[in-house]
């Protein structure tokens, strides 16, 4: 889990149920992390509601602060819980593209070599 997790609501009142499920859904993204990312990570997510009359009244936006950039992803949905739910799956793939991009190649590395020699 993140250290700096913040969770807050825009125009709405946020009950303990969307606050639990925001915090289990955005916090498990950290095991696609290295050490050093995860120590220096902080999360912000903002809920906010909207008016009435439009379908996708419920917006989830997340933003996470990395040591070398900064995602943000701001998804609307019919709900909160389904507003997490598909802000959490474009969360996943920028972060497994950031651990690519950003990753030391240690392992790729080890791995060529070892082939190379056989």
């Amino acid at each position: 889990m993140y250290d700096k997790f913040d969770i807050h609501g825009v125009h709405a009142s946020i009950d303990p149920k969307v606050k639990s499920y925001a915090r289990k859904k955005i916090g498990h993204l950290d095991k696609y992390l290295s050490k050093h990312a995860k120590q220096s990570a902080h999360v912000e997510v903002t809920l906010k509601e909207g008016k009435a009359k439009n379908k996708n009244r419920f917006t989830c936006e997340v933003s996470m602060v990395l040591p070398k950039q900064t995602l943000i992803v701001k998804e609307s949905a019919v709900n909160f819980f389904s507003a997490i739910d598909i802000a959490e799956t474009k969360l996943k793939q920028m972060l497994q593209k950031y651990k690519q991009t950003h990753s030391d190649g240690k392992l790729h590395r080890r791995l060529f070599a070892r082939f190379s020699r056989a």
